[in-house]
């Protein structure tokens, strides 16, 4: 017995083809659509992080540049010179703007003689930090000084601690102080 089985002539095939309807596959048209939907999610997410991240690093980056600025003219204005008494209201001066400029000016005499008959000081800011941002673009800084100065015999030392309200309005490239307020 031979597994083959003849076909006679005439007779119907045994297997015939069908015309099959073509398939249509709807499962790999919805999982590129899900990656492309998931990908552009994706790519928002990492835009918005990049956008917050760069606002919040300028942020720093100005907060960083008006402190330093600031605790550089309170280093200065804390540490008066007797033996350079003009040089040290000439700088005061030209980091000074708007009302305190003002008032500065009309009492530069009355600085200068004080500093010229005082004792050798130095000043140290020992912290500071932004307060607020104005709307006007100023910022409001709050800082704590040291002022170290020597008894008129030399024997002692004698610290004082203090703590300013520095207003710092930016002028082109450089940061000048607008009010200066001690507090108490």
């Amino acid at each position: 017995m031979s597994p083959r089985r003849k076909v006679q002539p005439g007779e119907a095939p045994l297997f015939v083809e069908r015309a099959v309807a073509p398939r249509r596959e709807w499962r790999l048209p919805l999982r590129f659509t899900v990656a492309a939907v998931v990908m552009a999610e994706a790519i928002t997410a990492c835009a918005l992080v990049l956008i917050s991240h760069e606002s919040q690093r300028r942020a720093a980056m100005k907060d960083r540049t008006v402190i330093a600025d600031v605790r550089s003219f309170m280093t200065e204005f804390t540490s008066p010179d007797p033996f350079h008494a003009n040089k040290y209201v000439d700088r005061v001066l030209a980091h000074a703007t708007g009302e305190f400029a003002k008032q500065y000016q009309q009492r530069a005499n009355l600085v200068l003689l004080a500093v010229a008959r005082g004792e050798p000081t130095t000043g140290t800011v020992l912290d500071a930090g932004v307060e607020r941002w104005n709307d006007d673009g100023s910022a409001n800084v709050l800082v704590a000084s040291q002022v170290s100065s020597k008894s008129p015999d030399g024997k002692k030392t004698v610290d004082v601690a203090s703590r300013w309200l520095v207003t710092a309005q930016k002028e082109g490239d450089q940061w000048k102080i607008s009010s200066l307020v001690q507090v108490v």
